[in-house]
């Protein structure tokens, strides 16, 4: 296999078609087919399966797929790494953030990390564990700042603990549970939730099956990002599970309460997540640097907002 031409299956994947890929690459698209046939040439496999609507990966392209993006990935890391010996520091770095880091630290973290490497474009996505983990298991994110959990296998992924916090259930002011004071009373209502199917059994554990508690399938419905989590909880009157410490947010303070249950539910640990033995590139350091410096600097200081979200952080570096 050559490198362009795992390229080539790489950008007609992102791209969705062959035309699209060779506009990305800068190359012409007789080029990108002609890598493609060898490289199904050579694994004596089908990969792709083209047809007057487009290009569609068979199960032989979608496993090489995996493996290309983080080939592609690490080629791409080593030359950022080259780059900053030669005093050229460039690149991409694509990352993704879990909403109570994103809204509590990232503005300062950002202009720090921009101070030190300016010629490094950021791609910042929501992290939210269902969304942001398939990402970087494809290799289309360099880090994950986001909460652990039993669904991330240590053989798989490597962590560097940051903060734990307490979670708790919420609901908008007035809502008409919003004085219940055990899980039990809450299983006929509706749930705003995030999970994948790896992480269902841990989700469920935690709120309910830990308190003796069982609640149908059709009561827990599943977005894929803070804000519309926030929106079915504010606006459809469901229930939702989150960090304490949102309650502190612009996106919460104003109409979100907590339901001060008799149950505790576990705590839960912020870490830095990358792939294993996946070598850390020189943005992705200074980035996890930055992030540590600004949590730091945040702890020490005398102001009342940070004096009551460190209330709830247990810091861990």
């Amino acid at each position: 296999m050559k490198i362009h031409q795992l390229q080539a299956l790489v950008t007609v994947a992102d791209a969705g078609s062959i035309r699209a890929s060779a506009r990305l690459l800068g190359v012409s698209q007789a080029a990108v087919t002609k890598a493609l046939r060898e490289l199904e040439k050579d694994q004596q496999l089908t990969l792709l399966s083209r047809s007057p609507s487009g290009v569609s990966f068979t199960e032989a392209g979608q496993t090489l797929l995996a493996h290309a993006r983080l080939m592609i990935g690490q080629l791409e890391r080593a030359n950022e790494d080259l780059a900053k010996l030669r005093g050229d520091q460039t690149g991409k770095l694509a990352i993704a953030i879990t909403p109570l880091v994103m809204l509590n630290f990232m503005s300062e973290t950002i202009t720090l990390f921009r101070q030190q490497m300016p010629k490094v474009r950021l791609e910042i996505f929501e992290g939210l564990t269902a969304v942001a983990v398939p990402r970087l298991r494809e290799g289309l994110l360099d880090l994950l700042v986001v909460p652990m959990s039993s669904a991330l296998p240590s053989r798989e992924f490597d962590q560097e603990l940051l903060f734990t916090y307490e979670s708790c259930v919420i609901a908008r002011r007035g809502h008409p549970l919003a004085n219940c004071r055990s899980i039990h009373d809450l299983l006929e209502h509706d749930w705003a939730v995030n999970y994948t199917a790896a992480s269902f059994e841990g989700l469920m554990r935690n709120i309910f099956w830990q308190h003796g508690a069982a609640i149908e399938p059709h009561r827990l419905h599943c977005a894929h990002s803070s804000a519309l989590l926030v929106e079915l909880a504010r606006h459809n009157d469901m229930l939702s599970h989150c960090p304490r410490p949102l309650l502190l947010s612009d996106s919460l303070k104003d109409w979100a309460q907590p339901l001060e249950l008799v149950e505790q539910f576990d705590l839960s640990q912020v870490a830095v997540i990358g792939l294993h033995n996946a070598m850390r590139s020189a943005a992705s350091q200074c980035f996890v640097e930055c992030l540590s410096t600004v949590i730091r600097k945040r702890r020490r200081s005398a102001k009342a907002h940070n004096r009551m979200l460190f209330d709830m952080l247990d810091v861990l570096l």
